[in-house]
């Protein structure tokens, strides 16, 4: 069973930046995808960046240019580095993970395995 455990976030004033990580434990194939995704309030959740199995980033139009994803040597670990943030990145944010056997995963559903949320506020 694969465990990913979220930490950082926290409050930040716009313009601001915060970082957000996500480990992952247990086994999970070398070649994953991984991704974040948010949940503002009253809203559905929505897919932010994802990592596919050959390394490649996709991010939604409304984060790009402003955050960047990645992940450690061992892919083990997935980074969020989000910087200009805005009060509309007010959100939980969550790390998703799946071994992406039959592709890309860009839906809730194509993700397995999910961290617990971590908390991202932006104030005006």
């Amino acid at each position: 069973e694969v465990r990913l455990v979220q930490s950082g976030g926290g409050s930040v004033q716009a313009g601001g930046s915060l970082s957000i990580s996500c480990a992952a434990y247990g086994y999970i194939p070398i070649k994953h995808c991984m991704a974040w995704f948010r949940q503002a309030p009253g809203k559905e959740r929505e897919g932010v960046a994802f990592i596919d199995t050959d390394g490649s980033t996709t991010y939604a139009d409304s984060v790009k240019g402003r955050f960047t994803i990645s992940q450690d040597n061992n892919r083990n670990t997935l980074f969020m580095q989000m910087n200009e943030l805005r009060p509309e990145d007010t959100a939980l944010y969550y790390c998703a993970a799946d071994p992406c056997f039959y592709g890309p995963g860009r839906e809730e559903p194509d993700f397995r395995y999910w961290g617990q949320g971590t908390q991202v506020i932006v104030s005006s």
